[in-house]
């Protein structure tokens, strides 16, 4: 059985890619959004996504993406 790979974000890695300049309640209220990809699973720890997923919302919805 051959295994795929995913990398996964969580609300602090999402933060990150966004640049940091948006609060971890910002990115909450972002992720709470109905446009927003929906997460793959809510572990302990808080809600993942699939990095994919965040980077074509990132393409689709933000004019200029910071490069973490």
């Amino acid at each position: 059985m051959k295994r795929t790979k995913h990398r996964l974000m969580g609300t602090h890695e999402i933060q990150i890619r966004l640049g940091g300049e948006l609060s971890r309640q910002r990115i909450n209220q972002l992720t709470a959004k109905t446009h927003f990809p929906k997460p793959i699973a809510e572990l302990k720890q808080g809600r993942v996504w699939l990095a994919e997923d965040i980077e074509d919302w990132i393409r689709l919805h933000r004019s200029q993406p910071a490069r973490a």
